[in-house]
């Protein structure tokens, strides 16, 4: 009996000696082939994966709840540079002359102020071509009547401006408008006669 127990111990520990030499090549088999360049790689790209696929998690979150900054908008360069002075005068003549028009016809009176600014034809700079006098008049009534220090300039007006000036250019290069509806009739005669009527839109009339 004492023998029969002493073989079956001895039994039992060469197997529990047999299973901690298996896990420990186990072991030494597996860092070995983590240590390779394929493995590695393997699993940077299984990583890489994980990642992309939280950052677009995050993105989905964001854009289901939040306005996410347009990247359009951040890449782009503005086409005119413009100081203060200058801008804020195209935002006031812009408001004073197509304050009840929508935003295409707000860009079209802003895109026409600097298509001036850009001919030869014209002064080079917004201040220059809003306050310009031509044979002893003004060349904008705002000027004239004085609405263009008392508007007050909408959101809408310094969206329309600010698309004009990083270049959405929607006026076919016309350089002059005229709402016929208010102008005086004799100086709608020299729009007709003298100029090239290029399109009507809103409350104007667009010319080369």
């Amino acid at each position: 009996m004492y023998k029969y127990k002493k073989s079956i111990t001895i039994l039992m520990l060469c197997q529990m000696i047999f299973a901690v030499c298996w896990f420990n090549l186990k072991e030494l088999k597996i860092n070995r082939i983590a240590s390779t360049p394929a493995f590695q790689i393997r699993f940077m790209e299984e990583q890489a994966d994980l990642d992309a696929s939280s950052f677009m998690g995050m993105v989905t979150e964001a854009s289901s709840g939040q306005r996410v900054v347009d990247y359009n908008l951040l890449e782009r360069k503005a086409k005119y540079a413009l100081n203060q002075e200058d801008y804020d005068i195209l935002l006031r003549i812009v408001e004073a002359e197509a304050g009840c028009e929508d935003i295409k016809g707000k860009m079209l009176v802003a895109g026409v102020i600097m298509n001036r600014v850009e001919s030869g034809r014209f002064p080079d700079s917004v201040k220059e071509v809003v306050f310009q006098r031509g044979n002893g008049t003004v060349q904008f009534s705002p000027v004239k009547d004085g609405r263009l220090d008392r508007v007050k300039v909408s959101e809408e007006t310094k969206e329309a401006v600010e698309r004009v000036l990083y270049g959405e250019d929607i006026t076919e290069g016309a350089l002059y408008f005229a709402a016929r509806k208010y102008a005086d009739p004799e100086r709608m005669k020299w729009f007709d006669n003298s100029l090239t009527l290029l399109f009507s839109y809103g409350g104007h009339e667009f010319f080369f």
